[in-house]
């Protein structure tokens, strides 16, 4: 599939976060006419100066206001990238991921939306067990379900919707894996692991990941000019889920080491010590409760030392069949750009520091 199709006038909901200002500003690389309306709580964060970028701060749960800003608006497509930090009360997860989601629904298919791209993960398939090469077929969750539900609706019949399930985002302006394991090459920690590092996982870059939101979008938008035509099944992408990775599978702890040696780290195989996944999950029970009393999270948590044990990788042949998506950056060279972006940020600090 050609992602150098117009999109037109792309609304990204949560353009400002991680993922979501990464699809902007591939966007527009990639789109030198296209028109792009960031929808964010709060907009202030990773803006692009671009003229053809506007940023417009709003709550996606308030269905008039949405509306309105749809109506006003009229986008061709719409990326929801907007997602709330896993950490918040699941009253708040379920308020703007599922409830958020429908409002926007609703808001697209009242003023002619004709693609809508989701962001799911891939973790929604996951039930604390092991993965090995999951595919699609796996259980879906609430808010996926309303997206490919509203699919050719009989209400709205031309409006298509698929969505995109990334496994493990790592990348520039992560928040999560890659500063974590920065943090603990700082605090001189890349000497433990834990478990025997036999637990393949997928991580994958943002861009890569972006790659496909703009894939899934021009499929749509092509899906769209077909009617009353309809693709074959096999090349169906409206209505379907997409899981996406760099297709490069890599023992958990490799991976932390390649990123530990890109900052600078010289531990060598035979200093690292093996901790047992059983005794660091006891510990990190402990740690858990000692630190729930001063209000705080520990380095290390029962859910950490598990999902650094854990084996977690998947099948991504129906996104390469039907989306034409092949990552456009490896792994290397995501995990470089990561650190050295890290190490950047971490030099700006201290200059202002210093000033």
């Amino acid at each position: 599939m050609d992602s150098d199709i117009p999109l037109g006038h792309v609304l990204v909901t949560g353009g400002c976060g991680f993922l979501g200002h990464h699809i902007v500003n591939l966007l527009l690389e990639r789109d030198p006419e296209v028109r792009i309306s960031v929808l964010d709580l709060r907009t202030t964060h990773n803006r692009n100066l671009n003229s053809q970028v506007s940023y417009y701060d709003g709550d996606i749960t308030d269905y008039s206001k949405t509306k309105s800003l749809f109506e006003t608006l009229r986008p061709d497509v719409v990326i929801h990238t907007a997602s709330p930090h896993f950490n918040l009360s699941p009253d708040i997860l379920l308020k703007v991921n599922l409830d958020g989601t429908k409002v926007l629904l609703q808001g697209a298919q009242e003023t002619g939306v004709k693609a809508f791209v989701y962001t799911s993960s891939a973790s929604i398939i996951h039930d604390g067990k092991n993965l090995i090469n999951a595919d699609e077929r796996w259980p879906l969750a609430y808010a996926e379900s309303a997206v490919l539900a509203a699919n050719r609706s009989d209400a709205y019949p031309n409006f298509l919707t698929c969505a995109i399930r990334p496994a493990g985002i790592f990348g520039e302006g992560d928040v999560q894996s890659v500063p974590k394991m920065i943090t603990a090459y700082h605090k001189g920690q890349t000497k433990f692991q834990i478990g025997d590092n036999n637990n393949l996982f997928d991580f994958t870059y943002v861009g890569n990941v972006a790659h496909a939101h703009l894939l899934a979008a021009s499929a749509l938008l092509v899906t769209a000019k077909m009617a009353p035509q309809r693709p074959l099944d096999h090349e169906t992408v409206d209505g379907e889920p997409f899981l996406i990775t760099n297709g490069q599978p890599v023992y958990f702890w490799d991976f932390a080491r390649t990123i530990w040696r890109e900052a600078g780290d010289k531990t060598l195989p035979n200093q690292v010590w093996v901790l047992s996944t059983d005794m660091m999950w006891a510990i990190g029970a402990v740690l858990e409760g000692i630190f729930w009393v001063m209000g705080k999270t520990p380095n290390l948590t029962r859910q950490q030392a598990k999902y650094s044990s854990i084996t977690r990788y998947y099948n991504i042949d129906k996104a390469k069949r039907r989306l034409g998506y092949k990552p456009i950056v490896d792994l290397q060279e995501g995990i470089r750009r990561a650190v050295q972006y890290i190490i950047q940020e971490e030099k700006k600090q201290g200059e202002k520091k210093a000033q």
